[in-house]
């Protein structure tokens, strides 16, 4: 049996994969996600509500993880901005890096750790879109957090909008919270290093890129403990539903062939039967004549003779009967027959 890939089907795609029907997929999905995330923005007084209400969730549940963390980043800028630049830069650069490195060197693993990848991203996109959930760095400050992306925008290219670049903030939807996929594609990338990495090196990098992401998301004000588990929980579904999204897709794309095959044939053969002189396509099958106790075949698809027919000064074959004269016989002048020839 071939070697299973992560999400527990076959791995070995059907069909070779190429790099220029890839990259724009992967273009394509992404920038239906920011896109979505861009007309996702929900109400701000809902999005604050939300953000509310996962604080005292988290208070219910003795969680406060994300106080401490955004205290000690404010406070120590050696902390704060390198968490700043790498909540702003590694999100966007780690994950393409390691898609480009499974498709050139882990090819029969790819197309279902790519699969995974983007059925949870456009599940997270359905969280952005039903639940707009206001960070922590945007709630008022008697809640105690401190929007470190503003406070270290002088050394990055971030506003203090967002970490988009500087004047570009309002083109984002500051309001996705809600799960955070910022620690879900980090999780798949830690699970990627530790699948198909290789070395212990590998699998140590990837372990500690997901775990130095989930601490600065809350360092730095961006999300709550709870965005962070729903971001795993959302990868866990997308992994879970990886497999029925390839077969779908595998279906859909044999069903596409199987109807241009049929429409490419159907084409072929009526090029072939206008491409003659001017018979009809079932002109071929041919045309038997009856004579006797002889036949012929006449392959004719506009002028056929039926039975006991002749067609004028036409001689038989030598093996059916006497040729009959071609003029009728002239009477000798006695009434006596004329001799035959």
């Amino acid at each position: 049996m071939p070697h299973a890939d992560i999400a527990g089907v076959e791995a070995t795609p059907r069909t070779r994969l190429r790099w220029w029907t890839e990259l724009p997929l992967i273009l394509l999905v992404y920038a239906c996600y920011s896109a979505g995330r861009l007309l996702a923005r929900g109400d701000v007084s809902s999005a604050v509500d939300h953000g509310l209400a996962i604080l005292d969730i988290e208070k219910a549940l003795y969680l406060n993880a994300e106080h401490p963390l955004n205290r000690l980043f404010t406070r120590e800028p050696w902390l704060g901005v390198p968490a700043d630049f790498w909540y702003a830069s590694l999100h966007y650069l780690v994950t393409p890096v390691l898609l480009v490195w499974l498709f050139r060197s882990r090819t029969v693993h790819y197309r279902a750790a790519r699969t995974w990848l983007m059925t949870s991203t456009f599940i997270g996109l359905i969280g952005f879109t039903l639940l707009p959930t206001c960070p922590p760095r945007l709630l008022d400050a008697s809640h105690g957090f401190v929007d470190t992306m503003a406070q270290y925008s002088s050394y990055g290219w971030w506003g203090g909008e967002a970490s988009a670049p500087r004047g570009l903030g309002g083109m984002t939807n500051q309001y996705a919270a809600m799960p955070s996929l910022h620690v879900g594609w980090a999780l798949w990338c830690a699970v990627v290093l530790w699948r198909y990495g290789g070395t212990r090196l590998a699998k140590a990098a990837g372990v500690s890129y997901a775990v130095i992401t989930t601490i600065v998301v809350m360092g730095t004000a961006n999300h709550y403990f709870l965005d962070a588990a729903a971001g795993a929980a959302v990868m866990g579904v997308g992994l879970l539903l990886a497999p029925h999204v390839m077969r779908t897709a595998d279906r859909v794309r044999s069903r596409f062939a199987t109807q241009v095959a049929t429409v490419g044939t159907a084409t072929a053969r009526t090029a072939t039967a206008g491409s003659g002189d001017g018979a009809p396509a079932d002109s071929g099958t041919p045309v038997t004549v009856g004579s006797g106790d002889s036949t012929s075949s006449i392959v004719s698809g506009g002028c056929q003779t039926s039975a006991g027919e002749r067609i004028p000064r036409q001689r038989e074959s030598r093996f059916g009967a006497e040729a009959e004269p071609s003029a009728a016989p002239q009477d000798a002048g006695d009434g006596a027959p004329a001799a035959a020839r």
